[in-house]
C-alpha cells in the first residue's frame, strides 16, 4: 500500500520536510517513489510548495495521506473559484 507522508531533511534544530509517496512499510527516511513537495516550518510564515496535480494523481490511484499531510493540505488549501466569487464584496 502506498502512503503520502513527510520525510525529514535539514540539519539539527533546523527541520525541513519533503512530502513524498512511499511504500507504507518503509522507514521514514527510506526509499521514496516520488517527491511531491516541500515544507519548511521555520520560515515566517511557514512555506509549503506542493505539485497539486501529482498529489491528486496519487490520491486517485489509492495512496493514503498521513494525518500530518491531511492537516497541512487543509491548512494551506487554495480557495476554490466559487469561494473567491462568494467572498468578493459587491461594488455599489
Amino acid at each position: 500500500m502506498l502512503s503520502i507522508r513527510m520525510t525529514r531533511i535539514g540539519s539539527n534544530k533546523r527541520p525541513a520536510f519533503r512530502m513524498v509517496v512511499t511504500e507504507a512499510r518503509s522507514p521514514r527516511d527510506g526509499r521514496v517513489t516520488e517527491t511531491l513537495g516541500f515544507y519548511n516550518p521555520k520560515t515566517k510564515p511557514a512555506t509549503l510548495k506542493v505539485d497539486r496535480e501529482r498529489l491528486a494523481h496519487w490520491l486517485k490511484v489509492g495512496a493514503q495521506p498521513s494525518s500530518t499531510v491531511k492537516s497541512l493540505m487543509k491548512k494551506y488549501q487554495e480557495p476554490s473559484a466559487e469561494a473567491k466569487a462568494t467572498a468578493a464584496p459587491t461594488a455599489q
